[in-house]
């Protein structure tokens, strides 16, 4: 009787180490996206970054964002053909936020606009395949105040965003409108496209208010 007792005794405290262990594992928050994201000029003051402070210990963010990068699978440098894209899909994420569509706007990019709710919706749906289930953003491209490298904020707020909404409608994901958090920053937006260190904290902010976490910052 007294070994059985001691059997459950160290089974109990073996599956009670083990939840433990897994409860302390912080919740793996993958930021997706662009130069925006990436903190273009920005070193390490990056939205990611400000948005692991803010967060706290509980979650691990990282960041995935590569300047220059589309959405579409046509443009000029495709998200799809990066390392990174690999990556965050293999560190199989709780949270996945996507901030994508900026550089889709460029002429030149957006010439295929008709492939851009097929191949986000394809892209929404290699991450909701992941063993983690996680919970997924589509963000709103914030404005351009500026149409240097070609891109275009009437694209973006006139045809991307309804695309966007669209998408995660059909998806059953959430939006983060940055288009209109972001919409009277253009100060801290220091070449007119990429957020300058404020710009990149007011940012993280905003999307941090927007997650639906157990435990709010």
């Amino acid at each position: 009787m007294k070994r059985i007792t001691s059997c459950w005794f160290i089974c109990f405290f073996l599956i009670a180490s083990l939840w433990k262990v897994h409860a302390q594992q912080p919740i793996r928050v993958a930021c997706v996206g662009n130069s925006i994201t990436e903190g273009y000029g920005l070193g390490d003051s990056t939205y990611p970054k400000a948005l692991q402070r803010i967060l706290g210990s509980a979650y691990e963010v990282r960041n995935y964002g590569l300047g220059g990068r589309t959405l579409l699978k046509s443009g000029d440098h495709p998200y799809w053909k990066e390392k990174a894209f690999q990556e965050v899909q293999q560190w199989n994420p709780q949270i996945v936020i996507i901030e994508l569509g900026t550089n889709d706007s460029k002429p030149w990019n957006w010439k295929d606009s008709l492939n851009f709710i097929p191949n986000y919706r394809e892209f929404v749906e290699i991450f909701k395949q992941l063993p983690s289930h996680p919970q997924i953003y589509l963000c709103l491209p914030p404005p351009s105040f500026s149409d240097k490298f070609g891109i275009r904020n009437a694209v973006i707020k006139k045809q991307e965003i309804p695309m966007i909404k669209r998408v995660a409608r059909t998806e059953h994901v959430r939006i983060i409108n940055l288009y209109k958090g972001m919409q009277h920053e253009g100060a801290h937006f220091y070449d007119g496209i990429h957020p300058d260190k404020i710009g990149a904290v007011h940012m993280a902010t905003y999307i941090a208010r927007q997650l639906k976490l157990p435990h709010q910052p």
